[in-house]
């Protein structure tokens, strides 16, 4: 299913609206894009062979893994993929949910939380 960049960048925008204040305060520090693909850094970044499924990638320091006095960070970055989730969905209201579902997903590595839990959680 193939939507629009401006389409798919408002439902991620949606589905970070569906994320408590409380935790999205705690994000001030991160970044949050679109991008068409993943290329070859991205996978290498996560153990995965050009070609397989990623549809989000978190890059950063987890906050569990930062000190209480920490130098000033570079951003941390969360992308989201558009051409992979749009070729594993075939209507928008599973396009909304399984962007719905990755945005969660990255936001939580953001937290510390790992895929073992996330997939405990039903977000793998």
């Amino acid at each position: 299913m193939r939507i629009s960049q401006r389409r798919f960048e408002a439902l991620v925008e949606r589905a970070l609206g569906t994320i408590p204040a409380e935790i999205r305060r705690r994000m001030d520090n991160v970044e949050i894009v679109v991008d068409a693909w993943p290329d070859e850094a991205h996978y290498a970044t996560v153990g995965l062979e050009p070609g397989e499924t990623l549809f989000g990638l978190y890059e950063g320091v987890p906050l569990i893994e930062r000190g209480i006095v920490a130098d000033p960070l570079l951003p941390d970055k969360i992308t989201i993929f558009q051409g992979p989730l749009e070729e594993a969905c075939d209507t928008d209201d599973e396009m909304a949910e399984e962007i719905r579902k990755t945005v969660v997903h990255e936001v939580a590595h953001h937290f510390g939380i790992d895929d073992a839990r996330l997939a405990e959680l039903g977000y793998d």
